[in-house]
């Protein structure tokens, strides 16, 4: 068998295992049934928000979640910022006892996320009254600039969620708040960069609400639900239990929210995923960030890696979860091979073409069979994702826009081709560091001072 026989079939077997986990996702996503809500009143709520470098959010997001949860204690982490966060949230705390300040100071701040939050975890240890309920205590964690939905409460106290004294954590379905700005704040200068930021943060939004969600609705029935690091919620008891056995609920790595789901898994809880409930997030409109955020996330999966022995000798883990699991993990490795292998196949072909007997032209009636394959089996799988969000989103629009989104959703994929190849060169270069996100309101700042 020769090398480009040996790829073929290679790229043959790796199509297969893509197309069966696309219908394994899509099947459950369109056949799930609405959640019911719960008494949100049975449990305590406390959020957690890491903050660093937030003035130009921080304090509407905590005036905006204690109007909407007057019940919810709200813990902001400030990381150390450079600018005015912590006298923000100084002054709101010293007028309102559900609002705490978490103060971090370097070197022992700027560590990574996951240090932030375990810094809130001491602190809400150590407020918290002897003898207090800890499985009926429910940690929030919510972006500087997260937007919970009015429902998100009592969706997490539903019986299918807390209300099943199994659950350990529960994920809400991730929105993106800027999806319908016409001039989106960060967008690039011009008519074009504009119509370029509105195509990405519509791409992200079609992401989370369709291809994420429907990942999430096969998890739940794996039961090995993913966490994010918005909308995410955990039990108190569960995280004590993780402390136990790992001396702190969260870790290092750069997917330290999926890191936690493991955990919760492996400490005997299940996770739960939440779709009838939503945490609205801002989409990011620039290439550059985009692509370094998705960078760290294929790197944080990457280090995640390292769970699969303990997911698959776990008692606590069913075994079709450790599959899902398993794919998730390996996947930034599966399409490192993809990236390497699909234009090895093609040049392969293309060659084979050019040296047959006759014209081209010969040679593609032979192969003409190639070209709906790739329609049907490269494009499809992503194509079709645009158009179920317009029917069962309720992004109500033309079918001219729907087909523009799939083709624009297929296109936006290929961003793995850049991602994957970026996240293994920081891994052998053992470039571990974690760096913030810039706030898109903050970007606008930035170009207006280099323009002035």
């Amino acid at each position: 068998m020769t090398a480009t026989e040996s790829a073929q079939i290679l790229a043959f077997v790796l199509l297969v295992i893509f197309l069966a986990y696309v219908l394994a996702i899509l099947v459950p996503f369109l056949r799930r049934r609405p959640d019911r809500e719960g008494d949100a009143d049975a449990f305590t709520w406390h959020a957690f928000v890491p903050c660093r470098d937030e003035e130009v959010v921080i304090g509407a997001t905590i005036e905006r979640m204690r109007s909407r949860f007057p019940a919810m204690h709200v813990w902001v982490i400030d990381d150390d910022s450079d600018d005015r966060s912590a006298a923000i949230i100084a002054e709101r705390s010293a007028i309102d006892p559900h609002v705490h300040l978490v103060q971090r100071r370097r070197p022992a701040a700027r560590t990574g996320k996951g240090d932030a939050l375990n810094a809130a975890y001491a602190q809400l240890d150590a407020w918290l009254p002897a003898g207090t309920d800890r499985a009926a205590v429910v940690v929030v964690v919510v972006d500087a600039d997260g937007v919970l939905a009015e429902n998100a409460l009592r969706q997490a106290a539903g019986r299918h969620a807390f209300g099943n004294p199994a659950t350990g954590a529960c994920q809400a379905a991730v929105w993106m708040s800027n999806r319908d700005d016409r001039d989106p704040a960060g967008a690039s200068p011009g008519r074009l960069g504009r119509w370029w930021s509105r195509y990405l943060i519509r791409m992200q939004d079609i992401e989370f609400r369709t291809t994420i969600a429907a990942m999430q609705c096969l998890r739940g029935r794996t039961l090995s639900v993913g966490l994010g690091g918005n909308g995410q919620f955990t039990r108190l008891s569960a995280l004590d239990a993780i402390a136990q056995g790992e001396r702190t609920p969260w870790h290092g790595s750069l997917l330290e929210d999926y890191e936690l789901g493991v955990h919760v898994m492996l400490a005997g809880f299940r996770n739960v995923y939440l779709h009838d409930t939503h945490v609205e997030q801002e989409a990011l409109p620039g290439t550059r960030r985009l692509l370094t955020q998705r960078t760290r996330w294929c790197q944080g999966g990457m280090q995640c890696a390292r769970y699969l022995l303990r997911i698959f000798t776990s008692p606590h883990v069913t075994n079709a979860g450790a599959l899902e699991a398993s794919y998730f993990l390996v996947q930034p490795y599966l399409q490192m091979a993809g990236v390497l292998l699909w234009p090895t196949v093609f040049v392969a072909m293309v060659a084979q073409g050019s040296v047959s007997e006759g014209s081209f032209w010969a040679w593609f009636a032979e192969a003409w069979w190639l070209l709906p394959l790739v329609v049907i089996t490269g494009i499809a799988p992503f194509a079709l994702w645009p158009l179920i969000y317009r029917r069962h989103i309720g992004e109500r629009t033309g079918l001219g826009t729907a087909l523009g989104w799939a083709l624009g959703y297929w296109i936006y994929m290929y961003q793995s081709y850049v991602c994957v190849p970026r996240a293994f060169t920081r891994i052998l270069t053992s470039r571990n560091g974690w760096a913030k996100t810039r706030r898109n309101a903050e970007t606008d700042h930035l170009f207006v001072a280099k323009e002035a």
